[in-house]
């Protein structure tokens, strides 16, 4: 399985790249690109600034659909991958939980789409895709329908429920992204009690 690392948002509403945030002395890049070197022998970075990225050792792409947000992201990593299957995470993530990764991993033989889903909704930045959603993911694309989970209907899809979440996310901090001023502030907070 690859893992496929999503950074390429435009950063609007926090005013700087996100991924070069520092949280406890460790950068959101080198924090996910750490966990998912555990976890992956293929590891692709999907963003429109690649030389931002150099310093990594990873496989770095650009859109290959320019300014399609996240679903473009997907379809480009999914694209790229080697393998027929990939888990894809936003690089914004600082709480990535390993264990939770795996066992999504274990489940994702037989399905198209395996996703975590939340009160909130589904979780498609922390999720697993297989080469069979390039197809309608392009459909979509190529019609400007941008909603990530737009594709999901006919896939095989496994959903992960809260009660499983709750398991390896007592604190329900593994989906937390930061996209604004308020979050960092929030996660500096959070870090100094873990």
């Amino acid at each position: 399985m690859t893992g496929i690392i999503l950074s390429g948002g435009r950063n609007r509403r926090m005013g700087t790249n996100k991924a070069f945030l520092e949280i406890d002395g460790e950068r959101l890049i080198d924090r996910t690109v750490r966990i998912f070197r555990e976890i992956f022998d293929e590891i692709i970075l999907v963003t429109n600034s690649p030389l931002e990225y150099l310093d990594q050792d990873v496989d770095i792409v650009t859109d290959i659909y320019k300014g399609k947000g996240a679903l473009g992201g997907i379809f480009t990593g999914i694209f790229y991958a080697s393998g027929s299957r990939s888990f894809v995470a936003a690089c914004d993530m600082p709480y990535l939980n390993r264990s939770f990764i795996e066992h999504m991993i274990r489940l994702a033989d037989a399905y198209d789409v395996v996703v975590p889903r939340t009160a909130e909704g589904y979780q498609p930045l922390h999720a697993i895709y297989s080469k069979n959603c390039l197809a309608p993911i392009k459909k979509l694309l190529l019609e400007d329908r941008l909603k990530v989970s737009g594709f999901f209907k006919g896939r095989k899809l496994l959903m992960i429920g809260e009660e499983i979440l709750r398991g390896f996310d007592p604190e329900g901090m593994m989906f937390f992204n930061v996209n604004t001023k308020e979050d960092l502030g929030k996660l500096s907070a959070e870090s100094k009690i873990r």
